[in-house]
């Protein structure tokens, strides 16, 4: 009999264009050799051009879906990405309070598009419930801002992100600067240590779904056992050759290529 590999549960929105959200985790998790399980929180009706509509499912029905799989087939690591409300939030905070099984929170605050995906009434659960559950938490820095106030100009800039991101309780915080110029430099510290990601900026606007295809890959390769600095490291080199071959769909912003290692053209 073959055996399971890794298994990984996103809690997550779900992308009806495929790029982001339980779509994007689910492709990830599938190119790096793990077992992929989905707790749906929200579906929106979203393409290349933006977010057209979006609605949230019941607490009850989220709760029911990860109990579903956790109580029965189990997990290695959780991913969390879009979350919609503070009742989902509070919803799964809870739930993630009894798995014991490392975290990855990305705190989904808008869209690529600049469409919201967190009410604002959500963030002080995200502040007090969910990042303190996380191992993990990887925001950008328009989340960041969002979270903390801190408005990142420079490297300095996102220690400071990085310092207050961590106050909030998570074991390590993943400081995404990739809106800066040159070379795409994230930072990962877990306050002591610090872990300095480069990787050559592609010349690609077709990056949809990145930041959930990161933490999807963060997820994953925590669940393989790898420690936190060597998840981070292998999910930002599979991230940069996505992006790499990020290919056009529809009139917007296409999505980046969560199967590129798999393709010969």
């Amino acid at each position: 009999m073959n055996t399971a590999p890794p298994r990984v549960l996103t809690v997550a929105g779900s992308d009806s264009g495929g790029g982001a959200g339980i779509q994007a985790d689910l492709k990830t998790m599938l190119a790096l050799g793990v077992h992929g399980m989905s707790v749906i929180t929200a579906v929106t009706a979203q393409n290349s051009l933006g977010v057209q509509g979006a609605w949230e499912l019941p607490a009850e029905a989220v709760r029911a879906q990860y109990r579903s799989v956790v109580d029965d087939i189990g997990v290695q690591a959780v991913k969390t990405g879009m979350l919609f409300s503070a009742a989902l939030v509070e919803t799964v905070a809870d739930l993630l309070s009894g798995t014991d099984a490392p975290v990855v929170v990305d705190p989904v605050g808008v869209s690529k598009h600049g469409d919201a995906l967190l009410a604002a009434e959500a963030l002080e659960s995200v502040r007090t419930r969910l990042l303190p559950a996380a191992t993990v938490a990887t925001p950008n820095l328009d989340e960041v801002a969002q979270l903390t106030g801190v408005r990142v100009e420079d490297e300095d800039g996102m220690r400071r992100a990085a310092e207050a991101i961590l106050a909030f309780g998570p074991r390590w915080a993943l400081i995404k600067g990739g809106h800066f110029p040159g070379d795409a430099l994230d930072l990962l510290t877990d306050g002591t240590r610090e872990h300095w990601l480069r990787a050559p900026r592609h010349d690609n606007r077709h990056t949809h779904g990145t930041g959930c295809t990161l933490a999807s890959a963060v997820a994953s390769g925590l669940a393989k056992g790898l420690t936190v600095p060597e998840a981070v490291s292998q999910a930002k080199e599979y991230v940069t050759g996505a992006i790499a071959r990020g290919f056009a769909l529809g009139a917007g912003i296409g999505p980046v290529d969560h199967g590129w290692r798999f393709r010969t053209t």
